[in-house]
């Protein structure tokens, strides 16, 4: 669905331009393919886009009013890509972001094995859960701050 409304917002916001270039007196200074060109990269650019938030940032999908623990994860999580791949990242740094980073990405792996070797019932794995996220959140917040305030 959102490729399809991506298409029809471009066919609305260009194809009267189009026309209008068809009919106008522009077409004789041989600038279309110079126009073609820049939509092709506008294309290219939004679909690009589209893909880098729907793969890293996925919408959240429950109800009304809910706090979205998912995407606090996310977002502390490209927090710690972003320390990781620093070149000035100092070197008392580099033992805890390894570890944040390694924690975010085995995160649902480890939860499962938690829950599944002390036999956690689902509120208590909900719990255990919004725990750790909160605590990788909060050490990556503060890695953060107190890597952006050093420089």
């Amino acid at each position: 669905m959102t490729l399809f409304h991506f298409g029809n917002c471009f066919a609305l916001a260009y194809f009267p331009y189009f026309i209008t270039y068809k009919c106008s007196g522009l077409s004789e200074y041989n600038a279309f393919w110079r126009c073609v060109q820049a939509g092709a990269t506008y294309l290219f650019v939004q679909l690009c886009k589209m893909m880098f938030l729907a793969t890293f940032f996925p919408t959240w999908e429950g109800g009304a009013g809910v706090y979205d623990f998912v995407g606090v994860h996310y977002i502390a999580m490209a927090a710690v890509v972003w320390m990781f791949t620093r070149y000035d990242l100092p070197k008392s740094f580099r033992l805890p972001v390894t570890v944040l980073l390694g924690l975010c990405v085995y995160k649902a792996f480890l939860m499962e094995l938690f829950v599944h070797v002390f036999l956690l019932g689902s509120w208590t794995a909900l719990l255990v859960k919004a725990v750790l996220t909160g605590a990788i959140s909060l050490c990556s917040l503060f890695l953060f701050i107190t890597l952006v305030h050093s420089n």
